[in-house]
């Protein structure tokens, strides 16, 4: 059994992606100045997470190019929303078999 906040990411992970359902790839690339995009925010959380559970405690890294493209302190982009969900779900998806 997992530990209860392990239940309560995995829970806000689906709420995410239950609140993406319909984002069309061209609002996701649009930015309200100064928010980020909604595929950079996807991205980003994906690259919090690569960070957190696979390359600090693991040192795997299976999306490097997330630390130049929506790492802290990197200037804006607009990522395709479809290549940051890819990569969030390859990331998650790992961080799950290690948590």
């Amino acid at each position: 059994m997992a530990h209860p906040l392990i239940d309560q990411l995995r829970f806000t992970r689906s709420e995410w992606l239950r609140a993406l359902d319909g984002v069309s790839a061209q609002d996701a690339l649009h930015r309200f100045e100064p928010m980020n995009s909604i595929g950079w925010t996807v991205g980003h959380l994906a690259w919090q997470e690569q960070r957190y559970w696979l390359t600090m405690p693991q040192g795997q890294t299976p999306v490097p190019e997330l630390n130049t493209l929506v790492g802290y302190g990197r200037p804006a982009t607009t990522p395709p929303l479809a290549d940051m969900l890819n990569a969030w779900r390859t990331i998650t998806s790992m961080a799950d078999a290690y948590l």
